[in-house]
């Protein structure tokens, strides 16, 4: 059934926890929330670029230096935006080996605690990874972050445990796949109509968002 105009512009924002450009793009998701308070609704979604990050890295970046000179990118990425404070380590010496532990993590904390809790939780294993040099692919890591966040432990296990929280992460990289998701961070609107992809600035998002609230999404489609 077709959205009335009134009802939130939902927005699936997929992301890997490791990928630099959605850590850069945390600040314009937050200024869309405040912006657009009870005009949106954004799903966080999954999608895999770090699952495998040790041969992803060695095949795109070098099989010696492969490390130092994606840690060199990521750095002078980060360097231009303020909020960054990337960690100098991190892909230098704290190499995570895979995404998807973390990402299964957030599914569990979004099974046992609720969005907001996934979404707080998410922005918790960025910054331990980006700011503060914490290999997150480990879960001893993950349920420190956990518990220093005053998370109910024992429904997070029964959620890893039980296989919920992979189901979840498996629906994420499914729709990705569905919705033609081809890397971190993707905003899709408009029902899979609008895709952007990548360093997007604010500007562009909200001009996107402004426009389909100005239009009822019933008009979207002539056919």
């Amino acid at each position: 059934m077709a959205e009335s105009p009134s009802s939130p512009i939902v927005i699936d924002y997929y992301s890997d926890l490791l990928c630099i450009w959605a850590w850069i793009a945390q600040p314009r998701l937050d200024e869309l929330r405040s912006q657009y308070s009870g005009q949106l609704t954004i799903r966080h979604r999954f999608v895999d670029i770090f699952g495998d990050s040790h041969r992803k890295i060695t095949r795109q970046w070098g099989a010696e230096n492969g490390f130092e000179n994606f840690a060199d990118h990521v750095l002078a990425a980060g360097e231009k935006f303020e909020h960054c404070n990337l960690h100098p380590d991190i892909w230098r010496h704290v190499r995570p080996l895979s995404s998807m532990q973390a990402q299964v993590f957030v599914k569990a904390v979004q099974l046992a605690a609720g969005t907001a809790a996934g979404e707080r939780a998410a922005l918790l294993a960025r910054r331990a990874f980006f700011c503060d040099g914490r290999d997150i692919s480990r879960r001893e890591v993950l349920f420190e972050i956990a518990e220093a966040a005053e998370l109910d432990l024992a429904s997070l296990q029964q959620a890893l445990g039980d296989g919920s929280a992979m189901a979840e992460l498996s629906s994420d990289l499914r729709s990705a796949g569905e919705q033609g998701v081809k890397g971190s961070p993707t905003w899709v609107l408009n029902e899979g109509r609008q895709v952007l992809y990548g360093n997007v600035g604010y500007r562009i998002l909200a001009a996107n968002i402004e426009e389909l609230l100005r239009h009822p999404r019933s008009e979207a489609s002539w056919c």
